[in-house]
């Protein structure tokens, strides 16, 4: 009754003050946009109980010209592919981006979406989300990722433009806080994107010097003109509220094509609010009716209206959206003619932007020989050169670890600042920086991106794989030194929670492949994941090559899981995934010289598996096959649901150690002999 209720009043708001802001032009018109998107967020922030109005109210002015001046983009089309990118890190302040896409026209956000801010099924929730509000390029709301997704849209606007030429020709745009430049990741990435020489990535950086705490000044005195100078970045230093100041900088940051560009605007959060701006409680707490009534007679707005957008400020907005169409139709007519004097050029960009992965890519895989034990870390290294042979949107590189993790491919160069056509890329050692990256080359489109690092240094990148899994991106992780197997390196560099950790993470899809076969099919698998990223675990030791011929197909890694070995009468199952795969086989054998009939299932991916239809689940792992021992260099958590009652698991309960592999898999029970002394007691 009570949001029924808050409904009708706010269309009466609306109704009862038709004549305000009539006839206003220039300077008085623009100042009366910039607070409707003020106003617009302090009533949803107030309906909804919740929210952070601080922000949108302080970087209110900056947005506003840009986004009706400089951003070029078409709200009948917000995936427009030459359109600037804008992402809002600081994502708590939404209703900023939600406020501009209702105002620009993008039928995405209506103002009963306005209405519906932070509840549930709404397009409009608490930080943005890209899948569900077309026009909202990232999801955004962990401080600092959105800062590592600007460079990697500004990577691929780059990449793109030096294979393409001037078709592609737009700008990336970052609304970026305190607590943005804060955070490592940020650091990570505006490292690199200053020696990369990203000219067309410009960040306004809100200077408002409060966070949730308080001032700033509690945690917080870099210099940040000066740091971001030392990252060889172009700097700018305005007042965030000036109009002129604003457009200058703007001019300056896109004229500047050899830097990077942060202007630093000295804003005050709460703009406007007579008792909350320029303090912590502007930040995330909704006014409460009679601060928001102050605040609009404080902006000169009826105090009594709701939800209100002008006239005058409606047919402004109309002008931005004619403005972006006739900008893409322009786009258009010029793309079609560059394509028909460019016609291999143009089918590479088709191929890239459907990421198109040729049919016969099974057949053209490389032949692995059975008499020759190899890594799969390896075996993955020679894959990656036939996939950057054949798919042209495969883009990635690793932190710093290529030569070990296999994924330099020579002949294809290195993105670097006057390379910028290479398809390598360098990370450095910055894990989290490469994930946050990745997951802008997937939101810009046109990219299959692939990261690489030891699968130990997945716990400095996971929020931004999380992030990936969240937003349904299709990135690729190439993570090597899968287990305790790493050896002499000991604990601190060998995973052992980590794989149950990703199995835990909703969309994430983890594939550990046994052999050098299963790891091509793994990356097929990968490639044909468009809804979510993918988890490639490679061994660092050799493993042996399984007889196809024997045993079952490698095919079978893109159901999941698949029966290796059976035996007419089987009275054990063995589950394995990686390198422990082949002690399940060794134990088949010696069980079967025995009189013993067991069956080995091999299962590189639970995720893929579950996607099957339980008719070829129960035939993989029967039901009536009561006794099961699985065998994993990581922890038991998850196996339960596989084992039931009757299984018993082979694993870790611990850290690894430091000591060569073999002797890590003596001391741990990964051995034949102790594979066969467990499943004789479940066979007693």
């Amino acid at each position: 009754m009570e949001t029924v209720m808050g409904q009708e009043k706010a269309a009466m708001g609306e109704m009862k003050h038709p004549e305000f802001g009539r006839g206003l032009t220039g300077q008085a018109l623009d100042q009366l946009c910039i607070n409707t998107i003020r106003t617009l967020t302090i009533d949803a922030v107030q309906k909804a109980e919740s929210g952070h109005p601080g922000l949108p109210m302080g970087c209110a002015d900056f947005a506003y010209i840009l986004w009706t001046r400089f951003l070029k983009h078409n709200p009948a089309n917000p995936f427009w592919k030459d359109r600037d990118r804008f992402v809002l890190s600081a994502g708590h302040g939404s209703m900023l981006l939600y406020a501009l896409l209702h105002l620009c026209g993008y039928e995405s956000v209506s103002l009963d979406d306005i209405k519906q801010f932070r509840q549930w099924g709404s397009k409009t929730p608490g930080h943005p989300e890209h899948r569900d509000t077309p026009g909202v390029e990232t999801t955004t709301g962990p401080l600092g990722q959105g800062v590592g997704n600007s460079v990697g849209i500004a990577i691929a606007e780059a990449w793109q433009r030096a294979v393409f030429g001037k078709i592609v020709d737009h700008y990336t745009y970052a609304i970026v806080s305190d607590g943005d430049l804060m955070e490592g990741v940020a650091a990570e990435s505006v490292s690199l994107a200053g020696h990369l020489g990203l000219g067309r990535l410009i960040f306004f950086y809100d200077d408002n010097q409060v966070t949730i705490e308080g001032k700033t000044e509690l945690a917080y005195s870099d210099d940040v003109a000066g740091r971001f100078k030392g990252y060889h970045w172009h700097v700018l230093q305005i007042d965030g509220h000036d109009h002129d100041q604003i457009v200058k900088a703007l001019d300056a940051a896109r004229a500047e094509k050899e830097r990077p560009t942060i202007i630093i605007g000295k804003t005050t959060i709460g703009f406007g609010s007579p008792k909350f701006q320029g303090t912590p409680k502007a930040h995330s707490d909704a006014f409460g009716p009679e601060e928001v009534a102050a605040t609009k007679r404080n902006l000169g707005w009826p105090e009594d209206a709701f939800f209100l957008v002008p006239d005058a400020v409606r047919k402004h907005f109309d002008e931005v959206k004619k403005k972006g169409v006739l900008a893409e139709a322009g786009w258009v007519k010029r793309l079609d003619a560059w394509a028909t004097a460019n016609p291999d050029r143009a089918s590479q960009w088709e191929k890239c932007w459907d990421k198109a992965v040729p049919a016969d890519l099974e057949k053209q895989m490389p032949k692995f020989d059975i008499s020759k034990p190899e890594a799969t870390r390896n075996s993955g290294g020679k894959v990656l050169e036939l996939l950057f042979k054949t798919i042209p949107s495969l883009i990635g590189g690793s932190a710093d670890l290529a030569p070990s993790t296999k994924t330099w491919i020579k002949e294809f160069g290195s993105f670097e600042k006057e390379t910028p056509s290479g398809r390598n890329l360098h990370f450095g050692v910055r894990e989290h920086g490469m994930g946050a990256i990745l997951n802008g080359l997937a939101y810009h489109g046109g990219f299959i991106p692939f990261g690489s690092t030891f699968f130990i240094f997945t716990d400095y990148m996971r929020p931004a794989m999380r992030l990936a899994a969240l937003g349904h991106l299709q990135v690729i992780y190439v993570l090597t030194h899968d287990s305790i197997f790493v050896g002499e390196d000991g604990p601190t560099h060998e995973p052992v929670e980590h794989i149950a950790s990703f199995r835990a993470m909703p969309n994430m899809t983890v594939i550990r492949p046994s052999d050098s076969n299963e790891t091509g099919y793994a990356w097929i698998a990968a490639l044909n994941n468009r809804e979510g990223p993918t988890c490639l675990l490679l061994t660092r030791q050799n493993v042996p090559v399984i007889d196809q011929t024997r045993y079952g197909k490698a095919e079978g890694l893109l159901k999941g899981a698949y029966v290796l070995a059976g035996a007419p009468e089987e009275q054990i199952l063995f589950l394995a995934t990686g390198s422990e795969v082949h002690l399940a086989l060794q134990a088949h054998e010696q069980l079967k010289a025995g009189g013993i009939g067991s069956r080995v299932v091999a299962m590189p991916s639970w995720e893929l598996f579950e996607k099957q239809d339980q008719k070829y689940r129960d035939g993989v792992i029967p039901p009536a096959l009561k006794k099961r021992l699985a065998i994993e260099a990581g922890v038991a958590l998850g196996w339960e649901r596989y084992l039931g009652a009757g299984g018993t698991f082979i694993g870790m309960s611990r850290f690894g150690a430091s000591a060569p592999y073999k002797v890590n898999a003596e001391k741990f029970g990964f051995t034949l002999e102790n594979v066969l002394a467990r499943a004789k007691q479940l066979l007693s």
